[in-house]
């Protein structure tokens, strides 16, 4: 590869995904890099240090790729680098390193009902009402003020000059000045990612996430309802649930397409929690789950986007049903489920990804992992349609060495 130019290499190795994504085979199995902290515990900073420092980040993750060579990356900085952010607005959904956590332990989500039952009538009147009045100001400080807006969709003609009072409180005015300032940093940080993802196509690689999006359920049970209350839904008001969802589907699949449209990378990242064989039965499934989660993923394909849906946990009794989707045209990683069936599955409809699993990367040897993705490039890699990975990505605590050798085995077991 030293012969090739930065170039040249860029586009043999987007090619080389995009072959996968179609189902061709090629000259060897593509590797993606995907990561949160490990990086930064490769060189040697603090998962706080990482989500703050937003120049040594970016080395981190500079000299990450050098070794490891993938065929394309995600570009991290954009849901790690957020410490000064979060820390401006008093976000409540998350504790992270040095807040809430130690400085090296990755940060958490707090599952806490932010949306009770009796408002889903509230949302469904007036969704982005009802997330600038309510859900807004409770998940973070800084919105707290938007509380105080005026109803939008009830201003007209002068009536709108006078609704500009609501601007003008003090309480109002503070926190769209700390609002800014999140901004502010969140342009920081963003100007240097920008800049650090341009190297690196400059250097010959491909960025794997372009936009990201949700499964609706997933929407109101990890950020609204919490994982209690979405869960009693299911039997206490169903048909709230499912109209709700389906007015959010809409709104998730609309923004990605947006916010994507500029980005050479058109992958959409769209990991899921809830989804899984152990929480929710396979009726349940198809009943709250899989329609709506379709509906994002087919819109997304018919605005020629590529959805990379990160399927966590066990999966496995949802084979037969989530190939219902156009060929050729997504990518479904896997966490746990055996790949060697999800290929005799859905080997003809999508591409698939991972699946090297975490505690091999964390405990295990080099020798160990080399082995295990011979096997996969070998039986899971055969006439094409697979990106290796690790089950989710490198873990934070992954030895270097078992790193290495999962990156290198695509090099060893080319074709």
């Amino acid at each position: 590869m030293l012969d090739k130019t930065g170039k040249e290499l860029y586009a043999e190795r987007a090619k080389r995904i995009q072959d996968n994504i179609e189902l061709k085979e090629t000259n060897r199995v593509p590797y993606t890099f995907f990561s949160h902290f490990w990086s930064a515990a490769l060189a040697e900073m603090t998962f706080e240090e990482a989500m703050y420092d937003y120049d040594r980040y970016n080395g981190a993750m500079r000299h990450a790729i050098d070794i490891l060579q993938p065929d394309e990356y995600a570009l991290t900085q954009i849901f790690i680098s957020l410490g000064p952010a979060l820390e401006r607005m008093d976000f409540q959904q998350l504790q992270w390193p040095g807040h809430g956590t130690d400085p090296n332990t990755s940060y958490q989500f707090l599952d806490r009902e932010y949306m009770s039952a009796d408002e889903y009538d509230d949302y469904l009147r007036d969704p982005t009402g009802f997330f600038l009045q309510k859900y807004m100001p409770r998940v973070a400080t800084a919105f707290e003020p938007l509380a105080m807006l005026p109803n939008f969709s009830s201003l007209f003609y002068t009536k709108m000059i006078r609704a500009t009072t609501a601007f003008a409180n003090p309480k109002m005015m503070e926190g769209f000045e700390k609002i800014a300032e999140a901004g502010r940093e969140m342009l920081k940080m963003m100007v240097g990612a920008i800049a650090f993802n341009q190297e690196m196509a400059e250097l010959g690689y491909p960025q794997s996430i372009g936009g990201s999006g949700a499964a609706p359920f997933d929407h109101f049970a990890d950020y609204m309802r919490g994982s209690k209350g979405a869960m009693l839904d299911m039997f206490r008001h169903p048909d709230k649930l499912l109209e709700a969802m389906d007015r959010a589907a809409y709104f998730i699949a609309a923004d990605t397409i947006e916010t994507t449209k500029n980005n050479p990378c058109k992958q959409v990242f769209i990991p899921l929690h809830w989804g899984l064989d152990g929480f929710m039965s396979l009726d349940q499934f198809n009943t709250f789950y899989w329609p709506q989660l379709r509906k994002v993923i087919l819109m997304l394909i018919e605005a020629d986007l590529t959805p990379c849906v990160l399927w966590e946990g066990d999966c496995q009794s949802r084979l037969e049903f989530i190939g219902d989707i156009p060929p050729k045209k997504a990518i479904y990683w896997f966490e746990k489920t055996d790949l060697k069936k999800a290929k005799d599955v859905l080997g003809d409809i999508v591409c698939l990804r991972g699946n090297v699993p975490s505690s091999m990367l964390t405990t295990g040897t080099a020798d160990d992992v080399d082995e295990y993705c011979c096997d996969l490039i070998k039986s899971v890699g055969k006439g094409g349609g697979f990106i290796l990975d690790g089950a989710i990505g490198v873990p934070d605590e992954a030895k270097t060495e078992n790193v290495i050798a999962m990156a290198q085995s695509v090099h060893k077991y080319a074709n």
